[in-house]
């Protein structure tokens, strides 16, 4: 029977019907996140990272309200590595607008922290979370109020000595955010859908692309984090050579993968082509199967055009030299074309037991 033919009425999960407000609350708050890593990249693309060197995370709230906190403010500003090596033509009006961003990235953060919150308590006390939820709605709060940790501890990195954020650092708070992302996507999924649970011929594969579309966008994280987009602004060669000739000029080798602008921009960029063949043949398969659900067919399908439309921004940012409307959308492709392999990975994971309190 064929996959046009072949009946499909995939069943419901046991608690669907009482679980749906729970996963539209997590949508929501799924929603959130992606914003929040899009205006991440646009807070590191206008260089406003290191504008707020305070940590106020319970009244910080507002920003400053009157001429004399802004000079204050800006005073604590001028006193920073960035300011002094880099920043040092800057008036108050120029710290104005790089503050506006690196302010709005943390209240925003705060804000997803409401969300979250909020609706919990709500939603725990009128008795429409199952006891079997609540471990897995604290490990999501838990991972919440660590990347406000961690954010603090990658803008410190810039507040010392050197003006720019560690690389490390950076890549590491993006993970994060996109794990969180990605732990809501699946929970949210799981709690109104069932699996068709006969597409798990496709179910390594489609670890594999998620694995890799994980690695890509942490080796892109180090790309900006060295501002590695901003040389060998050509494409497919790397000004005129395959593998760029300042590939290795640290020792050991291996810093190169992470501290070598060149070798970051140069392997990013082969692991992205090795993540964009795989979800192709991944699609190539998907066409080929006489037994498979429409759900995972669309699926796979979304996924790939997204993954095209994602090396698309990438060669653009590349080849324009990282404009920060670009650099946004190809950070923001990122989480989608990840939150798309979340959603293979679901429809090809088959029925599971869930817990019934």
């Amino acid at each position: 029977m064929s996959a046009s033919s072949r009946p499909y009425s995939p069943a419901l999960p046991e608690h669907a019907a009482t679980d749906r407000p729970v996963a539209w609350w997590l949508a929501g708050v799924a929603v959130m996140v992606f914003l929040m890593i899009v205006i991440g990249g646009i807070t590191r693309l206008t260089e406003s990272g290191l504008s707020m060197v305070e940590w106020r995370p319970l009244i910080g709230w507002l920003p400053p309200l009157s001429e004399p906190e802004w000079y204050r403010v800006f005073s604590l500003y001028q006193d920073s590595p960035e300011f002094q090596k880099v920043n040092s033509w800057m008036t108050i009006e120029d710290f104005k607008q790089i503050f506006f961003w690196e302010y709005l990235h943390r209240v925003w953060g705060r804000l997803i922290g409401v969300a979250f919150a909020v609706p919990f308590l709500v939603l725990a006390l009128s008795g429409r979370i199952r006891r079997a939820l609540y471990p897995r709605l604290g490990l999501l709060f838990l991972l919440g109020a660590l990347q406000g940790g961690i954010g603090w501890w990658m803008v410190k990195s810039g507040l010392v000595d050197n003006p720019a954020v560690s690389q490390y650092r950076l890549a590491i708070h993006l993970s994060v955010a996109l794990l969180i992302l990605a732990a809501l996507i699946w929970t949210a999924l799981g709690l109104v859908r069932q699996p068709d649970g006969t597409d798990g011929q496709f179910r390594r594969h489609a670890v594999a692309v998620l694995h890799l579309i994980a690695i890509t966008t942490v080796a892109g994280a180090f790309v900006a984090g060295l501002d590695a987009g901003l040389i060998y602004n050509t494409f497919p060669l790397m000004n005129g050579h395959v593998v760029p000739p300042d590939y290795a000029f640290a020792e050991p080798f291996w810093i190169n993968f992470f501290e070598n602008p060149a070798a970051v921009q140069f392997n990013h960029r082969v692991i992205a082509i090795v993540t964009f063949a795989g979800i192709v043949w991944l699609l190539f398969r998907a066409m080929r199967a006489t037994e498979i659900a429409p759900r995972t067919r669309l699926a796979i399908h979304c996924l790939t055009g997204m993954a095209a439309i994602q090396v698309a921004l990438g060669i653009s940012t590349l080849l324009a030299q990282v404009p920060v409307a670009l650099g946004a959308a190809h950070q923001g492709g990122a989480a989608l074309t990840l939150s798309a392999a979340i959603w293979v990975l679901f429809e090809t994971s088959g029925p599971r037991a869930r817990p019934r309190a």
